[in-house]
Parts: structure tokens; C-alpha cells; sequence
């Protein structure tokens, strides 16, 4: 793969995860940062980057535990 493209994977993470900070609630912030961190993964496997894989990866379970909460606590509340 070129790393002109590899390139454009990682800028696209950091336009998800910047988007995902100007969202207002907890539920969406926290999904698109998912959605970005995920994205961060499949960059730092092309790079060969292990501290972004770990770090990413931590950060997908983190946003997916507080979903779930959120989700949980949504369907408890109505």
C-alpha cells in the first residue's frame, strides 16, 4: 500500500476523532471516537506502530464499555 494512502487513513482518524469533539452528548462523542480509534488500529498495523495499536485499542473497549452504560442506563430511565 503507498504511504500516500496509508497517509490519508491516519488523517481521516484525526478528522473523525476531531468531529467527535465538537458533538454534543457523551453517547455520540463517545461513538464516533470509537469509530476513530478503530480507524487509528488499522493505521498503526499499516505503520507498524504498536504503542498506537495498544493505545487505540484500550481507548475501543473504553468508549465501548461507557456505550454500553449509557445504553443500559437510557433503556432503565424510559
Amino acid at each position: 500500500m503507498s504511504s500516500f494512502l496509508i497517509d490519508c487513513i491516519g488523517y481521516g482518524g484525526l478528522v473523525i476523532n476531531l468531529y467527535s469533539m465538537s458533538t454534543k452528548g457523551e453517547y455520540k462523542l463517545r461513538l464516533i471516537s470509537l469509530i476513530a480509534n478503530v480507524v487509528y488500529i488499522v493505521y498503526g498495523t499499516l505503520i507498524a506502530a504498536p504503542p498506537i495499536i495498544v493505545g487505540c485499542t484500550i481507548a475501543v473497549f473504553l468508549h465501548g464499555y461507557h456505550i454500553r452504560r449509557l445504553r443500559l442506563n437510557k433503556t432503565t430511565n424510559d
